[in-house]
């Protein structure tokens, strides 16, 4: 099992993840230093402090650090398909960290795909 994970949160994330329409997760912040490129991650979903549920596992394709009024409408929309604009991406982290968040945030976009498991044929 991998050593890292992307944890999700938001009962809606979990839906977009297992349909694999979210194949991105914008965080606030430089997380440049925690996930790299080619790492593999356990995908995860459930309440803070509480019990998580296993998705799948996958590996982080891009890592990229930027403000967040730099986004490009597709990048937005990797991590959330129902979003495409700047402001509203800020709502919505805005609404998942319990804060107010500005447009000249630095964020991290990490995109990455899920892994299938093996069909054991060897």
């Amino acid at each position: 099992m991998p050593a890292y994970a992307l944890n999700f949160y938001s009962p809606i994330v979990e839906q977009q993840l297992r349909s694999q329409r979210k194949t991105a997760t914008i965080r606030l912040g430089d997380k440049s230093r925690k996930y790299q490129k080619g790492m593999i991650v356990s995908v995860l979903v459930g309440a803070r402090f509480g019990t998580r549920q296993h998705v799948f596992d996958a590996v982080i394709d891009k890592v990229e650090v930027k403000r967040l009024d730099e986004l490009s409408p597709r990048e937005i929309e990797h991590d959330n398909p129902e979003i495409r604009r700047v402001d509203d991406m800020a709502t919505w982290l805005g609404q998942l960290y319990n804060r107010d968040v500005t447009p000249d945030e630095t964020v991290t976009v990490i995109r990455f795909s899920a892994i299938k498991p093996s069909l054991g044929l060897f």
